[in-house]
């Protein structure tokens, strides 16, 4: 697809991954709009593009917003939605399941109503739920029977029912597109909404003023795909596979343990950290990692960037970003151990 001079909406697009996506789609000639609440998106985030994009501040659980947002726009990436780490979605996230599904199906029907031609929804590996020995290596069909472990998965289901009821009742084409893992800059490093790596990557610039604890024995397994991938993967399916049907969006092949991740990420701080189990804390599904079959299949791609190169330059991005926030950043993670 030709993305210069379209009109793309990237809905969540100053938050972590939307920034990325929206700062690629800059770099290939779209015209980018950014709607965002910014309850978790942050302007610094879009600050090096921020003259190419127009920014809009809205609430898309409205009708109103939504419409507004969408209006004169070729293709929607849609990403906002309630989201925090493993201890957050499994524990209070439960007042984020109306948020979540209001967005969905308000942005579905405006972008029917203002005539986009392809929508793209970021669903999540949470919608799966099944285990067995060994390592679970999901494949897209075994979302259903749906059990999620969290609201927040279930916000994702019924997002894909939507997006699977628009695609074959109206002109609109979607892509479904199932998020496994995703880490790099940008992400947020609030110790009470941090997902693992820069949950551990804080811990590991704090200590010793914070202590290095991760939930569980360590044991649980993950694949994991840097940010660049993803959103490689992202623009791939709303090309490729925009037919309403969800596609695994992971690294597969770098599976690893959350003590080998945290082996690693203390390796590149250089310190002799001490790792603490909190053997009460969720520790989530045990093992899964992507299938991605499909995923090759369809978009004849794979990620590029291995796990050591990502895990370094996401460890140098946040050491800039707690050494530039100061004294002030370091008092709230020792406050929040």
């Amino acid at each position: 697809m030709d993305w210069s001079n379209t009109s793309v909406l990237v809905t969540g697009g100053a938050g972590f991954i939307g920034s990325h996506l929206a700062e690629r789609l800059v770099d290939l000639g779209a015209d980018v709009r950014i709607a965002d609440d910014f309850s978790r998106g942050h302007l610094d985030n879009v600050e090096t593009f921020r003259e190419d994009i127009d920014l809009l501040p809205v609430d898309l659980t409205t009708e109103s917003g939504c419409l507004r947002a969408t209006d004169g726009v070729d293709h929607v990436f849609h990403l906002a939605a309630s989201v925090g780490g493993i201890h957050y979605i499994q524990s209070a996230n439960v007042g984020g399941l109306t948020p979540s599904v209001l967005m969905n199906q308000q942005m579905l029907e405006a972008a029917r109503r203002n005539g986009v031609d392809r929508f793209l929804f970021a669903s999540s590996a949470c919608i799966y739920r099944q285990q067995h020995d060994g390592l679970n290596r999901f494949s897209e069909e075994q979302a259903i029977p749906a059990n999620p472990h969290s609201t927040y998965g279930w916000a994702k289901v019924l997002g894909e029912v939507a997006a699977r009821a628009y695609q074959e009742d109206s002109d609109l084409d979607c892509a479904v597109v199932r998020i496994f893992n995703a880490y790099g800059p940008r992400e947020v490093l609030d110790p009470e909404t941090a997902h693992v790596i820069p949950s551990f990557i804080r811990k590991a610039i704090a200590y010793p003023d914070q202590e290095f604890e991760m939930f569980g024995d360590g044991t649980q397994e993950r694949g994991f795909i840097y940010v660049k991938d993803l959103v490689e993967g992202m623009l791939r399916a709303i090309e490729r596979k925009a037919d309403g049907e969800p596609i695994n969006l992971g690294n597969g092949e770098e599976v690893v343990s959350i003590m080998e991740l945290a082996e690693q990420v203390v390796e590149l701080s250089g310190k002799d950290i001490e790792i603490h189990h909190d053997e009460e804390g969720p520790e989530g599904t045990y093992k899964y990692a992507a299938d991605t079959e499909r995923m090759e299949a369809a978009l004849d791609w794979t990620p590029e960037v291995g796990l050591e190169e990502g895990l370094r330059r996401t460890y140098e991005w946040a050491a800039e970003e707690l050494d530039a926030a100061g004294p002030a950043a370091e008092a709230e993670a020792g406050a929040n151990r």
